[in-house]
């Protein structure tokens, strides 16, 4: 007897939320969680051709850790589009003003490069502090 393939249907994926708390956390091994449950790799019925991964609510975003010199190290380049306006900022510096930001762009880097990765983005809310608005669906 072959093995059957079972394609699954858009209406019968059910998207489960999940809390994924910050604090004390190394920042790339928790992203590599994070990218595993918005790809939906737990998932039995998982394809990598389909979205089908679940929604992440991070909390604590201010008390990830990072190790090593990476805090004084670590630069992000964001290009404008204009001749000579690279930008740049220290991981210290982003830490301070958003660091929200610095889960996302984590996550980001560990998606697939292709076009399910801003859909799965998408999926991924990021908060500072152990507040957020999703309470309702994630005890349900």
């Amino acid at each position: 007897m072959k093995p059957k393939t079972t394609v699954v249907k858009k209406p019968i994926i059910r998207r489960r939320w999940h809390v994924v708390d910050l604090s004390g956390q190394n920042l790339g091994r928790v992203s590599t969680k994070i990218a595993q449950i918005l790809m939906g790799k737990s998932n039995p019925l998982f394809s990598y051709h389909r979205d089908d991964g679940d929604y992440v609510v991070a909390i604590n975003a201010a008390k990830v850790v990072v190790t090593g010199k990476k805090l004084n190290d670590k630069i992000y380049y964001h290009y404008t589009g204009y001749a000579g306006n690279l930008r740049e900022i220290p991981l210290k510096s982003l830490f301070v003003k958003n660091p929200c930001q610095v889960i996302i762009h984590a996550v980001a880097g560990m998606l697939p490069k292709n076009r399910l990765r801003q859909r799965r983005l998408t999926r991924l809310k990021v908060f500072a502090t152990s507040e957020h608005p999703y309470a309702d669906k994630v005890s349900s």
